[in-house]
């Protein structure tokens, strides 16, 4: 088995990206399936092409997308991507699409074939916070989440895709008062434990069980 993971670059004010560099500490093999590990810009467009391309090159049985979602306490698995562009900020780009769709013959909304639920249930079982989400917001995250899911529906059939937030880490957070953060030891930990999961559930239905945020 083959796993993609890809991680973006820093963006805005922040000169790190925990994404990445989680990413990139991920060990090579995780319960037996193969880790191919991918730095992806900031870029509305862009970065679905670089995805694109290491699917072709890799051939992977999965692709997680992992993300910076600052102010969440958790790691959080995304249930579903929404065919929107709104961008609070620009991108690495310059670009700042507004109320925009992504792809005008694209669904307005796919839902991950990923176990999150398991995922979650893995997450805390590591010992770390973690939580379904139901938004993956609208900026690049939700973007290359919808990206990736609309190559799948109509591309790479038996492809398996989804996305991973995770906090800001703690040097991040230094001028940013009763914000979360999480270390990037726990963020590997943590993603470990998530894909151990995708593993673990590979062929299987996901748990049934109550893994969202209870507000």
């Amino acid at each position: 088995m083959k796993i993609l993971v890809t991680g973006f670059d820093p963006f805005g004010n922040d000169k790190i990206n925990p994404a990445i560099e989680a990413v990139k500490r991920l060990p090579d093999t995780i319960s037996g399936a193969q880790i191919i590990k991918l730095e992806i810009p900031t870029k509305f467009g862009i970065s679905k092409d670089v995805v694109k391309k290491a699917i072709d090159q890799h051939h992977p049985d999965y692709v997680l997308n992992v993300g910076q979602a600052g102010g969440r306490f958790g790691l959080t698995p995304e249930l579903v991507a929404i065919n929107y562009d709104d961008a609070r900020i620009p991108d690495n780009a310059g670009k700042q699409p507004i109320s925009t769709s992504i792809q005008a013959d694209g669904a307005p909304a796919y839902f991950t074939q990923l176990p999150i639920k398991a995922m979650v249930r893995a997450i805390r079982e590591a010992g770390l916070p973690a939580s379904v989400s139901t938004t993956a917001g609208t900026f690049v995250c939700n973007h290359i989440f919808y990206q990736v899911q609309y190559l799948r529906d109509k591309f790479y059939p038996q492809l398996k895709t989804g996305f991973i937030h995770i906090p800001f880490l703690p040097d991040q957070v230094v001028n940013r008062p009763n914000t979360p953060a999480l270390s990037l030891a726990d963020d590997v930990k943590g993603l470990t434990a998530a894909i151990s999961a995708i593993v673990e559930f590979d062929g299987k239905n996901d748990l049934e069980s109550v893994e969202g945020h209870i507000s």
